[in-house]
């Protein structure tokens, strides 16, 4: 069953400030750090959907992330702590360094964590292409909904390869917006969603990068890969569902990229909304949605 809580980390989490441009790209620029950007836009709003997003799918992505006492865990994209508060919890003997290229993400983390009673962290602004950490620092790697944001997934899958020791592990947790399925069925719907896809994709992102996560794993130098594939299902049997995931996270996401869409003009102003309208529609009494996020583990040897 889900653990229904208030907006607390998609995605991944990633408020940085009060920019509110709505496309942003998190690559590599000419020196190999991360670029401080985000599809999604900084805005609250966005703040407050990537709470309510760790939130909502606390149960079902993190139930099985436990980490044993004394072990040395890098999360990786903090962001504002919304995955962190749920690791330390998870794992409370656990030493866990959360970093986040954002100082102003960082600061957010750090105060929320601390609110939350969580004394089993310590944050770091750092840039996963510049890792501040020597060889075999750490015992376990956490990366979730930062993959997806990146041009150079495959390198930051080396880099953090690197801090882990002989015998530690990766988890990876991302989404891919090709699995989204949802009754009544709208091709307006599939259109909007495909305003975030092709604009993430504009700025070096991948929407879809869920369903690589195995070969990415195996291409790093990972062994031991597994991928378990973890679907939201959603009717109006679950009304803690429908308002968290359907209408608050999901459509809120997309709903988002709106006047980025337009001004991208990779969509008119009446499709999209109708998009929108449809997607919303899929949280009534008759409505079913589906989407899938994918976990994946790896050791290194």
């Amino acid at each position: 069953m889900f653990i229904m809580q208030s907006f607390l980390d998609f995605l991944d989490s990633r408020f940085r400030g009060n920019n509110n441009t709505g496309v942003f790209s998190k690559g590599l620029n000419k020196r190999g750090t991360m670029k401080n950007a985000y599809v999604h836009g900084y805005d609250p709003r966005e703040n407050i959907r990537l709470q309510d997003q760790a939130s909502t799918l606390m149960e079902l992505l993190h139930s099985d992330t436990l980490y044993p006492a004394g072990s040395r865990v890098l999360e990786a994209g903090c962001g504002v702590a919304a995955q962190t508060v749920t690791l330390a919890r998870n794992s409370p003997a656990a030493l866990i360094t959360s970093i986040d290229i954002s100082a102003v993400s960082v600061a957010e983390a750090k105060r929320k964590t601390i609110a939350a009673g969580c004394t089993n962290v310590r944050f770091q602004q750092a840039d996963i292409f510049n890792l501040p950490f020597g060889p075999k620092s750490f015992d376990h790697v956490f990366v979730c909904f930062v993959l997806e944001h990146l041009s150079q997934a495959m390198e930051a899958l080396h880099l953090l390869k690197n801090v882990l020791r002989t015998g530690g592990t990766i988890t990876v947790i991302e989404g891919d917006h090709g699995s989204a399925y949802f009754h009544p069925d709208s091709e307006a719907a599939h259109r909007a969603i495909q305003c975030q896809v092709e604009l993430q994709r504009r700025v070096g992102g991948n929407a879809m990068i869920g369903r690589e996560l195995y070969p990415l794993l195996c291409k790093a130098g990972y062994k031991s890969v597994r991928v378990s594939p973890r679907m939201v299902y959603v009717d109006a049997g679950k009304p803690g569902l429908v308002d968290g995931f359907t209408r608050k996270t999901f459509t809120a996401m997309i709903e988002g990229v709106r006047e980025a869409a337009l001004t991208a003009g990779i969509v008119e102003k009446g499709d999209f909304d109708r998009g929108i309208r449809d997607l919303y529609r899929t949280s009534e009494d008759d409505g079913v949605f589906c989407y899938t996020f994918f976990k994946a583990f790896g050791e290194k040897e």
